[in-house]
């Protein structure tokens, strides 16, 4: 076997070992099964459509997967509502670093909505608190079975509620105790970034960093007033900046003006492939306009979403994109160095993440053909003694 095939071919081993960078995972879409059931179990939650957590996981795989949007939103009810006490908030976020460093992520920024918290009588300030300790504790728990992770909160606003100016002063005050940025989710139909103006006004006061959903349901002009009148740092999901792409029938390529304005000003695309295919903005992983963005060059990352709902990690997401679009671990690298550059920290540590932890992490499995190979001719050599 050449050392090209075999460069061609990353195995999952290879995959889930690679040092991987998340900037779009919603902590509320990202529980155990078995932490949901037992979590309702202690503070009395009676709605969950199934006590057994193997059976509850399917369940909730066949419910983003129904097509159905009431049953898709009825899944975060779930596990929004399993998540009202400080305890539970803790223990959601140190699994979640958990997960995700057992998965090969090193370092992730993890968004919630504080307002979603409070039924159980949370103040904005606890819920914040309580997540950061949560992510604290998991990264110390990933340290003691020899991983590391560091993970940044982003804290979400509704779209269509009216605390986003409120929720991003509580981002801006806990900017250097975990939080590293700001974002706001929900239905883009009906509910542009526009009417939260005043929330983005203040960030960019502030000299803060904010994403926005946006080019996900809703197209074009979801990305544009995101960015033309915003000014985000970066889109969650992004993938309809494809539909001001066209390829000609002879393979050529031509950018509409705010596509190019996204590839010039290279503004990060938030891509989560599995979760595309469940609300429609894809068909399918050959078919997903990553393959196109990436050889285009934009600033693509590869995101999990909601890992629980979509029943994926970003190990899986890139198995898919290997399987489809025949990536290599240097493709693997590109998306991770993307997302890195992309993140939210300061730009030493950025730095120091791609140059101490990311290209080596890739080096080492890339240099790992040379001893196979090695191996395998000595396997050879002696059974021709």
């Amino acid at each position: 076997m050449t050392s090209q095939t075999i460069a061609n071919n990353p195995t999952p081993d290879q995959i889930r070992r690679a040092p991987k960078v998340l900037l779009h995972d919603h902590l509320d879409g990202g529980l155990r099964p078995g932490t949901i059931v037992e979590l309702a179990r202690e503070n009395g939650y009676t709605q969950l459509p199934d006590t057994d957590p193997e059976k509850l996981g399917v369940w909730f795989r066949e419910a983003a997967d129904s097509g159905s949007l009431e049953r898709y939103l009825e899944t975060f009810s779930h596990t929004v509502g399993v998540m009202q006490t400080r305890d539970a908030l803790v223990r959601v976020a140190a699994e979640c670093a958990e997960d995700l460093a057992a998965d090969g992520v090193v370092y992730a920024e993890v968004r919630y909505a504080p307002e979603q918290h409070l039924e159980g009588g949370l103040r904005l300030e606890e819920v914040v608190e309580a997540v950061n300790e949560g992510f604290r504790e998991g990264e110390r728990r990933a340290r003691e079975n020899g991983q590391r992770i560091r993970v940044g909160a982003l804290l979400t606003a509704m779209r269509h509620a009216a605390r986003a100016l409120e929720i991003a002063e509580l981002a801006n005050r806990y900017r250097d105790l975990g939080v590293v940025g700001f974002d706001i989710a929900g239905a883009e139909a009906g509910y542009p970034p526009t009417r939260h103006l005043d929330a983005f006004e203040y960030l960019k006061r502030e000299n803060n960093h904010f994403t926005i959903h946006a080019g996900e349901a809703f197209g074009l002009p979801s990305i544009w007033q995101a960015l033309q009148w915003c000014g985000a740092d970066r889109l969650g999901h992004g993938v309809r900046i494809i539909d001001d792409i066209q390829v000609h029938e002879d393979g050529r390529v031509e950018l509409g003006r705010l596509a190019s304005y996204v590839r010039d000003k290279r503004i990060p695309l938030e891509l989560c492939p599995s979760s595309n295919l469940q609300t429609g903005a894809a068909v399918s992983y050959a078919e997903h306009p990553i393959g196109l963005l990436r050889r285009l060059h934009f600033r693509a990352t590869v995101n999990t979403d909601n890992r629980l709902m979509s029943h994926t990690s970003m190990s899986r997401e890139f198995e898919h994109l290997v399987e489809a679009f025949g990536y290599t671990l240097d493709d693997m690298q590109w998306f991770s160095v993307n997302a890195m550059k992309s993140a939210f920290i300061p730009f030493d540590e950025r730095l120091a993440m791609i140059n101490d932890v990311i290209k080596p992490g890739y080096a080492e499995l890339k240099s790992e053909w040379l001893f196979r190979q090695a191996a395998s001719t000595s396997g050879s050599a002696d059974s021709d003694g």
